[in-house]
């Protein structure tokens, strides 16, 4: 069971952003210099991983929610919808910044991922955020690989990989169901491509 805890930690959703945005600097050639890159990785860390802290500790305090890992769907909408809000006006800043635009396409993917988890509660479907955010990436480096033509085939497998020990451990934890656990990865891989080529 800690095995299990302990994947699901370090696979959170709030650190899952930070390590996208490093390997994209790592991965895609760039005109920013490196004290720029770990400004932009600071940023991303702050907004993806404090912001959300915050968030928690504030609602916990205030008693909205009963835990800082809000399980039942009523103590997730709140965190969820300050959390498409943040995303989407980030990703809506770096999309003003040349050199920042495919940046800008994975946070507003994260936000618009996050507003259809947030559509499913009023059907009672409580998707996995934490499947969401690997889906994501998936789906980013997917559809990067498209626009530089360059085969990140190596780094998806990965995630994928990645993505299969976490919904196995999800599942143990009793934290999902499989239901739950397929729709979170299928939004998140999808909304990236329908943000490239749809909006």
């Amino acid at each position: 069971m800690r095995f299990y805890k302990l994947i699901s930690t370090i696979l959170h959703p709030i650190v899952i952003p930070t390590i996208g945005v490093m390997l994209y600097f790592l991965l895609i050639p760039n005109n920013l210099f490196q004290f720029q890159k770990l400004t932009i990785i600071s940023l991303v860390f702050g907004i993806s991983y404090l912001i959300p802290l915050l968030i928690l500790i504030l609602l916990k305090k205030t008693k909205i929610i009963k835990s800082y890992h809000p399980k039942s769907i009523k103590e997730r909408k709140l965190p969820i919808a300050i959390m498409i809000i943040v995303y989407y006006l980030f990703g809506n800043s770096l999309s003003s910044m040349p050199y920042l635009r495919d940046l800008a396409l994975l946070f507003c993917a994260t936000s618009l991922s996050l507003f259809f988890i947030y559509i499913l509660f009023y059907f009672k479907i409580k998707a996995s955020i934490h499947l969401l955010s690997l889906g994501i990436s998936v789906g980013f480096f997917m559809v990067l690989s498209i626009i530089y033509a360059k085969s990140f085939t190596i780094v998806i497998i990965f995630i994928i990989l990645l993505a299969g020990l976490l919904a196995s451990a999800r599942l143990h934890l009793k934290a999902h169901t499989e239901k739950d656990i397929y729709i979170g990865f299928f939004i998140g891989t999808l909304a990236p491509f329908y943000l490239q080529y749809f909006l």
